[in-house]
This record gives C-alpha cells, sequence and structure tokens, in this order.
C-alpha cells in the first residue's frame, strides 16, 4: 500500500472507534456496588412494629412479599369499613432496607380482588416508581427489581387508577432506607401512618359504610386515623417506652389529601429528619408532613405519662380520630415535671343563688339537649361514643346506667383519675360543671342523657341534685 494513505486510514480508524465507542455510565453516588452474599427474605410484621434494624456493612438483594387484600373490619367501634389493603393491614408493613440494597419486589393479588392493583415506592427511581411495572389482576403475581440509591423514609402506596380511591381505602406504608452506616441506636422504634377516610355515613354512624367519592373529591374527610382505625394507637393498643428511653417513630402522611401537622403533646422532637431525608432539625414541637410524604423523629422520655400522639389541626385528632398515646413507665422526675398545688381560687365569688322556674315554663328535654349540645358534647362527641382513649362514651354506658347518682356528683365536682367504661380504661379530667349550671339544667342533661344514646332511661330530679350538691359543699 502507497504510505501516503496508510497514515489517513489509521488515522479516520482511531477517530472511528474513539466516536462509536460507549462511553462508560457515569457513577452514582448512591450506587454502592453489586448485592453481595445470598438474598435475604425481608422479615416483615405488622404495624405498628418495624423490622429490625440493620447491621450489614454491604448491600445485598432484598427479597420483598407483599399481597394485597381487599378485608371488612372496623374503622371505629361499631363501625365497618371495606380496607384495601397490603398484607391485611393498614398502613402495609414496613420495609426496611439499606442504601445500595437491590429489592427484589414480588406483588400478589388475591384471586378474591375486585380491583386491579400495583405499586408505587417513593424510593423507587424509575418510572411511576414501580407502578408501572407492577400491574397486577386479581390472582396473578408481578416481580420487579430496584436499587435503593437514596437513604430516607418513603411512602409507598397502589397508584392503580383511580388513585386517591386506591389511596383513600388504606393501599399505603412506609420504606425506610437506612444509610450505610446505619441508624443510631434507641431504645423503641414504632410505625405510624395517618390517612384520611371518606364514608357515606358520617362519623360514627354504625354499620357497614361503603366510600363515598363525593366527599373525597371535595375533601371533606369522615375520618382522620392513624395506622387505619379509631383507637388503634390507644388504650391496649399504645405504644409503650421506660423514662429515660430514647424513641424513634417512623410516620407518614398518605392523605390522599390533607397534611398533618404532627405533634406529641408533652413532648418536644429532639431530632426531626426533615420531609424524611437527611437534613436534621433540632427541638420541633410538631413537624409538618405533606400528603406523600413521610419523617423520622427521635425523643427522649423523660418523665412517667400518658402523651398524646396527634394531628395538631387539633379538630382532626378530638373529633375525628387522629388521636394516638404513647404511654412511659417508670418513677416520677419532680426536678422535672411537679404539679404544685390545686383548689379553688382565694376571693372567689361564689355563683348567684338560683332563681326556680316558673312551673311548666321550661322544657325539660329540650333544656337537657341544649346543655347537652353546648358543654358535653364537646368531649364525649354529639353521638355520645366519646374519644378512644381521651373521653368515655356516654352512650351505653355501664358506668353511666349503673349509678346515675354517681353521675350527678360527677357533673357537680368533676372526675380525674382511672375509670373502666365498658371494659376499657380511661385517665382524662372532667373539670366541675357546678359553678356554671343550676340543679335544674344538670337534673335535665342527665335525663336527657340517660334517655337516649341507646341508654337503659330514668330520670334525675333538681331535688336530688340538690342534694347531692349541699353533701359535697365545703364544711
Amino acid at each position: 500500500m502507497n504510505r501516503s494513505y496508510r497514515y489517513p486510514l489509521i488515522m479516520l480508524s482511531a477517530l472511528f472507534v474513539v466516536r462509536f465507542t460507549p462511553a462508560a455510565a457515569a457513577t452514582d453516588p448512591g450506587d454502592l456496588g453489586p448485592a453481595r452474599g445470598s438474598p435475604i427474605e425481608e422479615a416483615l410484621v405488622a404495624p405498628p412494629n418495624v423490622p429490625a434494624p440493620i447491621h450489614r456493612d454491604h448491600p445485598a438483594r432484598v427479597i420483598v412479599r407483599l399481597e394485597t387484600h381487599e378485608v371488612i373490619r372496623e374503622i371505629a367501634d361499631g363501625v365497618r369499613y371495606t380496607f384495601w389493603t397490603f398484607n391485611g393491614s393498614v398502613p402495609g408493613p414496613m420495609i426496611r432496607v439499606r442504601q445500595g440494597d437491590t429489592v427484589e419486589l414480588h406483588l400478589k393479588n388475591d384471586p378474591t380482588s375486585h380491583m386491579a392493583h400495583n405499586i408505587d415506592l417513593h424510593a423507587v427511581m424509575g418510572p411511576g416508581g414501580g407502578a408501572a411495572s407492577t400491574v397486577t389482576p386479581p390472582g396473578q403475581e408481578s416481580v420487579f427489581t430496584f436499587k435503593a440509591m437514596r437513604s430516607g423514609v418513603f411512602i409507598y402506596h397502589c397508584a392503580t387508577a383511580p388513585v386517591p380511591m386506591h389511596i383513600a381505602n388504606g393501599m399505603y406504608g412506609l420504606v425506610v432506607v437506612e444509610p450505610p452506616q446505619g441508624l443510631p441506636k434507641v431504645d423503641e422504634e414504632y410505625y405510624v401512618v395517618q390517612g384520611d377516610f371518606y364514608t357515606t355515613g358520617s362519623y360514627h354512624e354504625p354499620g357497614l359504610q361503603p366510600f363515598d367519592m363525593q366527599k373525597m373529591l371535595l375533601e371533606q374527610p369522615t375520618y382522620v386515623l392513624f395506622n387505619g382505625r379509631e383507637g388503634s394507637l390507644t388504650g391496649s393498643n399504645a405504644l409503650t417506652s421506660k423514662v429515660g428511653d430514647a424513641v424513634r417513630l417512623f410516620v407518614g402522611d398518605a392523605g390522599p389529601n390533607l397534611v398533618s401537622s404532627f405533634h406529641v403533646i408533652g413532648q418536644i422532637f429532639d431530632d426531626v429528619n426533615v420531609e424524611g431525608g437527611t437534613l436534621v432539625n433540632h427541638n420541633v414541637q410538631t413537624t409538618v408532613l405533606p400528603a406523600g410524604g413521610a419523617t423520622m423523629v427521635q425523643m427522649e422520655t423523660l418523665v412517667p405519662g400518658t402523651f398524646l400522639l396527634v394531628d395538631h389541626s387539633i379538630t382532626r385528632a378530638f373529633m375525628q380520630g387522629a388521636l394516638g398515646e404513647l404511654k412511659v413507665a417508670g418513677p416520677s422526675r419532680p426536678d422535672l415535671y411537679n404539679k404544685v398545688s390545686g383548689g379553688p381560687i382565694l376571693g372567689a365569688v361564689a355563683p348567684p343563688p338560683e332563681v326556680a322556674a316558673a312551673p311548666g315554663t321550661v322544657d325539660a328535654t329540650a333544656d337537657g339537649r341544649r346543655v347537652f349540645t353546648q358543654i358535653c358534647a364537646a368531649c364525649h362527641q354529639g353521638n355520645a361514643m366519646g374519644l378512644p382513649g381521651a373521653f368515655p362514651p356516654l352512650a351505653m354506658s355501664d358506668y353511666l346506667n349503673s349509678d346515675p347518682t354517681r353521675a350527678i356528683g360527677i357533673v357537680l365536682n368533676g372526675l380525674s383519675g382511672k375509670i373502666t367504661v365498658n371494659s376499657t380504661g380511661y385517665e382524662s379530667v372532667m373539670p366541675p360543671q357546678g359553678p356554671q349550671l343550676n340543679n335544674d339544667e344538670i337534673a335535665n342533661v342527665l335525663t336527657y342523657v340517660l334517655n337516649n344514646f341507646n341508654n337503659k332511661g330514668g330520670t334525675v330530679s333538681a331535688a336530688e341534685v340538690k342534694a347531692v350538691r349541699a353533701a359535697s359543699a365545703p364544711k
């Protein structure tokens, strides 16, 4: 070959090689290399419990198995609802992996389901968060894999159309992706997800309640709940810890509509992972969770007592169900928290003497209903069903029906401490109403309650109230 042609050909060949050789894939800092060791079956547990912390020092292949079930169960005492679930619980089980892990997710749809379901995990960096790969008709199974590239706390939910309806029926949960170094050790960990629910019946209306699409479109939920049921985190279901414990809560807000103002009454969050990411805020009273968002909060339980978990859009807590309890056991710490005294205000003016109404001028039933609506319903609710873990029911109340005379003293003088109503314990404070209500008003409201709300009936007279008032007056 003529030498004058050789060098241009060599140069052209080199140029061709450079131009058409594929570029090496960029290395993402979240990619910690291939999975090592044998695959690990994720040990899923029902909420509010969480899988054990991760102590591995390398990425692994983690197999997660979820199955969708459509189930009927109570959303509140006496109220049933058809939930759509992952693994039969609301929320579904928390998934816990390490940054860099490859997750192999199996999604089965129970053959008895009426709907196709899928899953969108906010921890996934891929189309639809996995939704596009997991549309699963009843009786079938879908499998896909993803690498957990970013640490944090993430929501997962069903994303089958209509997406808001699937979420509103309970199809959601959390994915926790631990950083490579793991999370700091704590004494207790729990898992809470808030959701808004839309029933055709009103709050506490009994029976099987269908889903109400119009209420959802108007963003007017009947219930706002932690973990899918009123009372799911109160009474015997309360979260527990001991004095001096470090407690970590993984908290999500599935929506589908409402933003949550998450707060624990009587606590301050030492650490809050803002929006579930790596930015940590300190000494926080209330943290905001967007719909479809999550966080991780940590606090130290310094003194004993019962601490309420609430959405501090506070109507939702005390009138729609977004209420939980953290019960802390252990010795008191009067150096940190101590009630010094309590009693009548010195120099307080006594209430004016009663002026009896002329006979027949007061409708006792209407007056009893008025007092109940204006005063009692604020805590015991308009249907007298109370609030789980906070205020006992007056409806069908064995405590009230067994001793109406005792009820007179409670209304007059208030009540604090533990009581048991319908086999459920309550510990709250009722302020005395004697200074504000006269004998007729107390008699009328107690008679009204005894003869409504499926109670056994009966009459309380103004003379009986007068006698109890006189007996309990300071000597």
